[in-house]
């Protein structure tokens, strides 16, 4: 029962910094997708606004 619980206590940092490591990157990655998917729709408006501008303007 000692040696058990030895165990667990010496593997409970291990485990605690991995799943916090691990929230991180998930958050990070998360963050990271949001954020291109933001761009990429402002980017799509752009162009979009960029075309009626360009449709509207008077010709010579």
């Amino acid at each position: 029962m000692d040696t058990t619980l030895a165990v667990l206590a010496g593997l409970t940092p291990s485990v605690g910094v991995g799943l916090l490591f691990w929230f991180a990157m998930r958050k990070i990655l998360r963050a990271d997708r949001h954020e291109r998917e933001a761009l990429e729709r402002m980017d799509r408006e752009g162009m979009t606004a960029a075309a009626e501008n360009t449709g509207n303007s008077p010709s010579r």
